[in-house]
């Protein structure tokens, strides 16, 4: 279908954006003199405009150019990983603390397949939020770039890698990690395996890198010691099935999630394994699975509630002054320690 006009019709934002190639949020930056869109995608905006001889609507351009006091807490996972996850329950809070002396509202939005991802997008192209903070970050996820391209003001809770072009907090998920492990060792462990967060995430390859990590000096870690999971209970449990079938005189493990030890914990006791006695066992968030499982366990604590209220802080920055360079900012971690090592 052809984005030209036809005779007589008046040209639309939609019809730039098609010519364009760029998002109608993008069209709507660059006609309203908005900072955050690439040059590329700027000029190619300018050259649809003056081929469309596109003139903004008045009314239009006023409501795009007006602040709704709403940002929007983005959360690709489904019902049951936010209602079993503390992290995202923290993340909320924390994120909400911050902007309960605010005028701001918060808008909640699972996106959990292709059609809530679309409506999400269309939301955002028709600027019915100030800003984005969006959590969980898959590396294969479009939803960053989208924001990205749409000059909407964004903050990202973690990271797709290192070289993350939007403002993002994370927490120190290798150095967390590899102290998890050093703990291990310090205690006389030496075959230590590792229960992995998903490799398509950061977190997950940080926390790997973590353990790698703690190994150096030791010689080349064992890698069939590495099962990956998915920051659930049943993932945990089939990771930690996989790791006593292929090394099952390990005598420590280290679990990129609580919820993920928790389900590792029930397989050893299932296979007549002692905690600690056997297999020592450190996780990673301190969350309250954490304190309340039997025995405790030895978790790497990440200041999840200070992690949402900062991504918090940095969005309202950029909303207030979208000129503002994109910010990172890694948050530190400790590792607390109970009676599973």
């Amino acid at each position: 279908m052809s984005s030209r006009k036809q005779p007589g019709q008046r040209p639309t934002l939609e019809a730039v954006a098609q010519l364009a190639g760029v998002g109608r949020g993008t069209v709507s930056r660059v006609v309203n003199g908005a900072p955050g869109v690439s040059a590329k995608a700027r000029s190619a905006v300018e050259a649809a405009i003056a081929e469309l001889k596109y003139v903004p609507n008045p009314a239009a351009r006023s409501l795009v150019t007006s602040r709704t006091d709403s940002i929007a807490l983005v959360i690709p996972e489904s019902e049951s990983r936010l209602a079993s996850e503390p992290y995202f329950s923290a993340v909320i809070r924390g994120v909400s603390t911050e902007l309960a002396d605010t005028d701001m509202q918060l808008l909640l939005i699972l996106v959990r397949d292709q059609r809530e991802r679309d409506r999400l997008i269309r939301f955002v192209e028709a600027r019915r939020v100030d800003g984005v903070l969006l959590v969980a970050i898959h590396r294969d996820d479009p939803l960053p770039a989208f924001l990205e391209t749409s000059g909407m003001p964004t903050v990202l809770a973690g990271r797709r890698t290192p070289d993350e072009p939007l403002s993002h907090v994370q927490s120190d998920n290798a150095g967390g990690a590899a102290q998890a492990v050093g703990h291990l060792l310090d205690r006389g462990r030496r075959t230590i395996a590792t229960i992995t967060g998903p490799l398509d995430m950061d977190v997950g390859r940080s926390r790997l890198r973590g353990w790698r990590e703690a190994h150096a000096g030791r010689g080349a870690p064992d890698e069939a010691l590495v099962a990956p999971g998915d920051f659930t209970e049943e993932g945990g449990r089939a990771a930690m099935r996989e790791l006593l079938q292929r090394r099952p005189g390990l005598d420590a493990v280290f679990v990129a999630s609580d919820v993920m030890a928790a389900g590792a914990l029930t397989v050893l006791r299932e296979r007549g394994r002692r905690v600690p006695e056997d297999v020592a066992m450190v996780g990673f968030d301190d969350s309250i699975v954490a304190r309340h499982m039997v025995p405790p366990l030895t978790s790497v604590s990440q200041p999840t509630e200070e992690l949402g209220r900062t991504i918090t802080r940095l969005l309202l920055d950029e909303i207030n002054d979208p000129a503002l360079a994109h910010r990172s900012l890694t948050l530190p971690t400790t590792l607390t320690r109970r009676s599973t090592s």
